[in-house]
Formats: structure tokens, sequence, C-alpha cells
């Protein structure tokens, strides 16, 4: 029953691939969308289930099996370069530049089908593999855009564009640790790439954003105070009488003796300044009852911020959750 899961999940995922490649009409795609739900149901399976996806493709496993010398052109049967006709090579590199003009015109299944059959015909070149995994990148297929660098590398251990695809693979998963170190070793190789330099500065951000020592949730806090909008709001709302008595309160033991027993409060018109001040009259004396109230007082405080002004929550939001690497490679 696995081996039918299996060929469940390869069918499924090339159907998958076709509604990607945007070539279909309105009526075939919802065609096909139905038949992958009707395949998931019978044979219960998802195309999250990466256990059960195969070292190869549907189109590459038919390339494989209509190739002209099949014995040779299989994948996994331990055949070397020099086991490859100059024939073979040549139609190997056409069916690449084809895949390649597809990826110029956004067509990434076609592009897959084409490397896949490159793949077949000569499964030890490297560039295939990791034009490949661009392609399946973006189809949004990331898992198997990872085996397809962990094959390229393993080929080529010095070809630096399958570690900076790995990069952007795993950076997608939300794997920035790793994406990181992929990024590293893509910059050991070619020093000069200002795209690897980029997205290695924007992994090592996202792994501190995301964590839990991270201010604000994950957010940047000095690139908050240096935001001018984001200051005058909070100026704004320490003008604001509700906001004044909450603090006060918060100030005065409302909220579980902080501040040592201050009893004056924040004066109407006070800044965040003078909060600030009278928060730190007792250091120290906060215990647990203090953290949960304070934790309540910034819920407040934060719901009073999005109440406010929520186009300017949602715009900081947007500029911490949209920074994303980028590829702008040509295919070699």
């Amino acid at each position: 029953m696995t081996d039918n899961k299996r060929l469940a999940f390869s069918i499924i995922q090339f159907l998958h691939d076709q509604l990607q490649s945007g070539n279909l009409s309105s009526g075939a795609q919802e065609s096909l969308e139905v038949a992958v739900q009707c395949l998931e149901t019978a044979f219960e399976v998802s195309t999250d289930d990466q256990s059960l996806a195969v070292p190869m493709t549907l189109p590459e496993i038919f390339a494989s099996a209509t190739a002209k010398h099949p014995a040779q052109s299989q994948v996994n049967n331990n055949s070397t370069p020099n086991s490859i006709s100059e024939e073979q090579r040549a139609e190997a590199e056409r069916l690449k530049t084809d895949g390649n003009d597809q990826m110029k015109v956004e067509n990434f299944g076609a592009a897959v089908e084409f490397y896949s059959k490159a793949i077949a015909l000569n499964p030890q070149n490297a560039v295939y593999y990791c034009n490949r995994a661009a392609a399946y990148s973006k189809l949004g297929n990331y898992a198997g855009a990872v085996q397809d660098c962990e094959q390229a590398i393993s080929i080529d251990p010095n070809y630096s564009k399958a570690y900076g695809r790995m990069g952007l693979a795993l950076a997608s998963l939300n794997k920035h640790t790793e994406a990181a170190s992929y990024y590293k070793k893509a910059l050991e190789l070619d020093p000069d790439n200002d795209t690897y330099k980029t997205n290695l500065k924007i992994a090592e951000e996202k792994m501190e954003t995301s964590s839990p020592t991270a201010g604000m949730g994950g957010v940047d806090l000095a690139g908050l105070l240096s935001n001018p909008g984001f200051m005058n709001m909070a100026s704004s709302l320490m003008n604001n009488p509700q906001v004044q008595q909450l603090m006060s309160g918060m100030m005065s033991g409302a909220y579980g003796g902080m501040g040592g027993g201050v009893g004056g409060g924040v004066a109407p018109g006070a800044g965040a300044g003078a909060g600030a001040g009278a928060g730190a009259a007792a250091p120290g004396a906060a215990g647990a009852g203090d953290l949960s109230g304070l934790i309540q007082a910034g819920q407040q405080f934060a719901q009073q911020m999005q109440q406010q002004n929520p186009e300017l929550i949602e715009q900081l939001r947007s500029q911490i959750r949209n920074r994303t690497p980028s590829s702008n490679e040509e295919q070699p």
C-alpha cells in the first residue's frame, strides 16, 4: 500500500505543478483541482507529506522510460559520465536551454519538465538539478528544491549557486539558521556575490527577530524607536487620559505594586520620559504578580496603539514580514 501511496503522491505533485504552470484554461484547472482532491481522499495522502516523495518526479520517470537508451538514463543505475554518449549530452543541453527559456517567460511547470528530461539523459550534471530547484521554488515546491540542491552539491561540492539556492529554499521553509549556513558557504565560493550577501543579512535578521529574547515579540525595537510615525503615535497616546490612567494605576500599585508604592502616578500631560522615570523608582522590587500586571498593562497599551493608528501598525508588521531573500540570477 505504501508504494501505491507514493505513486499517488507523485501523480498529485505532477498535477499540482501543472496547475502552477498557468497554461491551462479555467475549466481545465478546475478539473485538475477536483482530480487532486479525489486522489488525496482515495489514497489518504497529502502533498505536505514529504515522506512519500521519491527521488525522481513523474516527468523524470517518464523521460527515463522513453529515452533511447533507458539502461543508461536511469538516475540510480550507478552510471558514470563516461557512459553517456555525446549525442545524449548534446540533447540534455538542448533540453536545459529549453527549460531556461521557459523560466524567462515564467512557465515554471514546463521548465521542470525540460530539466527533468535533461537529468534523465545526463544525471551527473549538477546544473540541471540546480536549475530545476529554482523552478521548484517558483512553484512553491521548496522540499523538492531542497532535494535537488542536495543532489547538485553531492555532484559538485564547489557549486556556489547550489548553496545559494538551497539557502533560498530553506528560507522559504522558515529555516533561517540553516539558510544562513548555506549562504555563508556560497559566499566562501563566490565572495563578491551581492545577492548572497543580502540574503545572508536577511536570514541573520530573521534569526534575531525569531529569537525568544527579541524585543516586542520579534519586532526590531531599535527600528520602531527610529520610526517617526511610531514615536508620534506613542507621544500622543501618553497624553491620552485613558492611557494616563492606565500608567498611573500601574505605577501606584494597581498592577501588583510596580514602582514600590509610588502614589503620585503620571501627571496629566506628562510624556513617556516621566513614566519611565517613575517606573525606575524601585528596581528589583517586582515579583511574579508585578510581571503579570506589567504584561496586562502592555497588552492594553498595545490595543490603544492599534485602535489609534491601525494603518501604521500594519505597515510596521508588513515591513518585518515581507522582507524576503531575493533570487535574481540567470540560469546557467
